[in-house]
């Protein structure tokens, strides 16, 4: 499957964005699928995840209560909303698509090509 992510941008700390993810050349409500951030000079960390038909959902600690996480099975799109940013939010932002509902990266096996989020304090 062909992911392609979206939406990123600079946003002032506090303020919100949405990220879409497509996904195109496979059966998209197969895959549960999953939004992993990289900030500058880190390692790639879980952010979220959403099961095949949306029923289940994960959220990191860090950013519980602030994003969430949908999917719209007809239009083939997984979405990251962000809420109240901060500073330490910002990060190249991933998708990701997988066969099970997992928070683990290494069982993603499909990744997009990533969407810049920077936060201004």
């Amino acid at each position: 499957v062909q992911l392609q992510a979206s939406g990123g941008g600079l946003v002032q700390a506090g303020g919100s964005l949405r990220l879409s993810c497509a996904a195109s050349g496979r059966t998209f409500r197969d895959y549960a699928m999953g939004w992993f951030r990289q900030p500058p000079g880190k390692e790639r960390e879980f952010v979220a995840a959403i099961s095949q038909n949306g029923a289940t959902t994960s959220v990191a600690d860090s950013v519980k209560g602030r994003f969430t996480i949908s999917r719209d099975n007809a239009v083939n799109t997984v979405y990251l909303h962000l809420n109240s940013l901060k500073p330490e939010d910002a990060a190249l932002y991933f998708c990701a698509a997988s066969a099970g509902f997992s928070r683990s990266t290494s069982a993603y096996y499909y990744w997009g090509q990533g969407t810049q989020v920077t936060v201004s304090s």
